[in-house]
């Protein structure tokens, strides 16, 4: 004989099963059938906006954060040229006032030195100009007093010349005496 047990045992074991399955579910108030289509249904729009949006704008976002660290970079990079720049600006500034500096002490020294040679050669010129004018003096009065002889010895040969000629006598010596004194005076 055929083993005949109700039918209804299995399907209710089946049942069972499929309400122990379901019961946590159904405590839960969840329909499993329907629970596993929308987890389908979220996996596929979830895979859709994964690969349509959100990699998409994971690119861009990580091409932006490419940009802004390179503009970082660049920027710091600047600020450090920048910052070079300044040192060697303020470098040449200083070795332009070292420059400064010694061309002025040059200057200084040198503008000492020609003082100095053109007071020399002041005094020098002073100290000729007096030779000569010492000299145009001693001439001059050499010439003067060479004049005065000649013109002396002019006067006497022409008061000898009038004693000579006339007799001679005291009164007549007084009176050219006198007019030789007067022939001077002028």
């Amino acid at each position: 004989m055929p083993n005949t047990q109700p039918v209804e045992t299995t399907a209710t074991d089946h049942t069972i099963t499929e309400t122990e399955g379901q019961g946590v579910a159904a405590s839960l108030g969840l329909n499993t059938q329907l629970f596993v289509f929308q987890l389908i249904n979220f996996a596929i729009v979830a895979i859709i906006l994964w690969f349509l949006i959100l990699k998409p704008l994971i690119k861009k976002m990580e091409e932006r954060k490419k940009i802004i660290d390179d503009s970082l970079d660049k920027a710091k990079e600047v600020e450090t040229k920048l910052q070079m720049s300044e040192q060697v600006y303020q470098e040449k500034i200083d070795e332009a006032k070292v420059n400064a500096n010694k061309v002025l002490e040059e200057t200084y020294k040198k503008s000492e030195e020609m003082a100095v040679e053109m007071k020399e050669n002041a005094k020098e010129e002073i100290e000729q100009l007096v030779k000569q004018a010492k000299s145009k003096i001693e001439a001059e009065k050499n010439a003067m007093i060479e004049g005065v002889k000649n013109n002396s010895v002019e006067l006497i040969m022409l008061a000898v010349e009038k004693i000579l000629r006339e007799k001679m006598d005291s009164s007549k010596d007084k009176k050219i005496i006198e007019e030789a004194l007067k022939n001077l005076k002028k």
